[in-house]
C-alpha cells in the first residue's frame, strides 16, 4: 500500500469511536502481543505546554545516548512528525508497513463490531514502531485528557509530567478546573514519579491527593534552582547546574516548561537512566525545536507562527507578543475550530493587532473565515475575511511590511501546519 492510501485510510477511520474507553485499543494491542508493555515511558499530561515539554525531553535524552522515541499529537506539517525516534519521524515505508499489519488486525476486529478510532490506532503504530525499534524510552504525550486516553494502556511509566492545566474540551473532559485535572491525573499509576508544573488550586489540591493516595512522590517545577540571566527574541539564556544553556523556545511561558522539562529529567536520572548529565542537557536544550509555538520564521519583517488555540494558550501568546513588541501593533492571521472558546481567545489579543485576515481551515470542525471575521470585528477595528491561508499570509506579509511592523499567525495548530510550508517558501522568494 502507497503512503497516500494509508493516510487515506487512517484519516477514513471513525475520528473519536462510538463510546470512550479503552477496551477497544486494549483489544488490538493484545492481538499484537502488548507492544508497550517493552517499552520505559516518560507520559505527558496538561493543557498547555505539552509539546515543549516532550522536545526538550526526547532532545535531552537523545543527547545523552539513550535511543528516545516520541509520540505527540497533531503533526504540524507531515504525519510522520507524530511518530518519531532521535528527533526524526518514522520513514514512509517504516509507517507503511507497520500500518497494513494493525490494519489487519484492525479488520479482524470489525467483523465483531469493534470499531478502532484513528488515534487509537496510530498509538498502536507507535508502540509497534518503538518495540521494533528497540527504544530505550518512550516520552509519550497524551492526546486529550489522560484517564481514558489511548496512550493510557501502558502498565506504568518511568515519570509522569504535568504541565499546567485549564479549560479545554470542556465537552468531553469537564466544565472545571477539578474535573479537568482529575482525567489529566488519570494518567498516575503507582510507582511512577510525577512533577508538575505550578498549577491553581484546583488542580493542584487534585494532583496531589491522588498523588497522596499511590503513595507518588511529587514535585513541582517552580522549585527548581534556574537562573535565568537574559530574555530576548533571540532566545532565553540561563544557567543550570554551572552550566550556561541557550533555550529557542520562546516566551516567559517556555521557561515555565523549561523547569518541568528539567525537574522530569532530573527524576528519570534517579531511576536508572545515569547517562543524563549536565553537558547531556546542555546540548539537549540547545538543539530542541517544537515547530508553530512562538516560532519566528522571518526577522524582516518578523513572522511568528503559533499553535495557540484556547484560552490559555492565547493569554501565554498574548504576554509573549507584549513581550517582544510593545512598542507597536502588529498584523494577524487567524483561524479557530468552532469547538474552542474563541470569546475568551480574542480578548487576550483586541488590544496586540490593528489589521487582522481570517482564515478557513481544512477540518470538519473549523470555523468559516467569514464566521470568524464577523466575531472578530467585536475586538478589532479593520477585519478581513479571505478564501485560503495563502491569500491571508500574502496580504498580510505585504502589510507588516509596508507598516516596518510584525506579523503573527495564531488560533490553531491545524492552521499553523496548513500555512507554515506556503510561508516559508513565500518569504524565501521575498528575500
Amino acid at each position: 500500500m502507497e503512503y497516500s492510501s494509508v493516510l487515506d485510510k487512517i484519516h477514513s477511520l471513525n475520528k473519536f469511536g462510538s463510546r470512550p474507553g479503552l477496551d477497544r485499543i486494549n483489544m488490538l494491542l493484545k492481538l499484537m502481543g502488548n507492544p508497550q508493555k517493552s517499552l520505559k515511558f516518560l507520559h505527558v499530561a496538561g493543557t498547555n505546554g505539552k509539546g515543549s515539554v516532550c522536545a526538550v525531553t526526547s532532545s535531552v535524552l537523545r543527547a545523552s545516548g539513550y535511543k528516545t522515541g516520541l509520540f505527540i499529537s497533531p503533526f504540524i506539517t507531515d504525519f510522520c512528525e507524530r511518530i518519531q525516534i532521535n528527533n526524526k519521524p518514522i520513514d514512509r515505508e517504516n509507517l507503511c508497513v507497520i500500518a497494513e499489519y494493525v490494519f489487519c488486525l484492525v479488520e479482524e476486529l470489525n467483523k465483531e463490531d469493534i470499531i478502532i478510532t484513528e488515534f487509537e490506532f496510530v498509538t498502536a503504530v507507535a508502540f509497534e514502531y518503538f518495540k521494533r525499534q528497540a527504544c530505550h524510552i518512550v516520552v509519550l504525550e497524551v492526546g486529550l485528557g489522560g484517564r481514558l486516553d489511548s496512550t493510557n494502556t501502558i502498565d506504568s511509566s518511568e515519570c509522569v509530567a504535568l504541565t499546567r492545566i485549564g479549560l479545554d474540551h470542556t465537552d468531553i473532559l469537564g466544565d472545571t478546573v477539578r474535573k479537568i485535572a482529575k482525567e489529566k491525573c488519570g494518567i498516575i499509576k503507582a510507582g511512577s514519579s510525577v512533577v508538575s508544573s505550578p498549577q491553581t488550586e484546583e488542580a493542584r489540591e487534585v494532583i496531589e491527593d491522588t498523588c497522596k493516595s499511590l503513595g507518588n512522590s511529587l514535585v513541582f517545577s517552580d522549585t527548581l534552582d534556574v537562573n535565568v540571566i537574559s530574555y530576548s527574541i533571540e532566545g532565553t539564556t540561563f544557567v543550570y547546574k554551572d552550566k550556561e544553556i541557550t533555550l529557542s523556545l520562546l516566551g516567559e511561558h517556555q521557561v515555565e516548561n523549561l523547569k518541568t522539562a528539567l525537574c522530569a529529567l532530573e527524576e528519570l536520572s534517579n531511576t536508572g537512566f545515569e547517562r543524563i548529565t549536565a553537558q547531556s542537557i546542555k546540548e539537549g536544550v540547545e538543539s530542541a525545536v517544537n515547530p508553530a509555538r512562538f516560532e519566528v520564521i522571518c526577522k524582516s519583517p518578523y513572522v511568528i507562527i503559533d499553535g495557540a488555540h484556547n484560552p490559555d494558550g492565547m493569554s501565554t501568546f498574548a504576554s509573549a507578543v507584549k513581550k517582544f513588541f510593545s512598542d507597536r501593533k502588529g498584523i494577524l492571521v487567524i483561524g479557530m475550530l468552532r469547538d474552542k472558546d474563541s470569546v475568551s481567545s480574542l480578548e487576550y489579543i483586541k488590544e496586540l493587532f490593528e489589521e487582522v485576515y481570517t482564515v478557513p481551515i481544512s477540518n470538519p470542525r473549523a470555523m468559516k473565515s467569514g464566521e470568524m471575521a464577523e466575531l472578530a470585528k467585536n475586538y478589532f477595528s479593520d477585519v478581513t475575511s479571505c478564501e485560503s491561508v495563502e491569500e491571508a499570509f500574502s496580504q498580510a506579509h505585504l502589510k507588516a511590511k509596508e507598516k516596518g511592523t510584525f506579523m503573527c499567525v495564531c488560533g490553531s495548530l491545524y492552521l499553523a501546519g496548513e500555512i507554515r510550508p506556503y510561508a516559508l517558501e513565500c518569504i524565501k522568494n521575498t528575500d
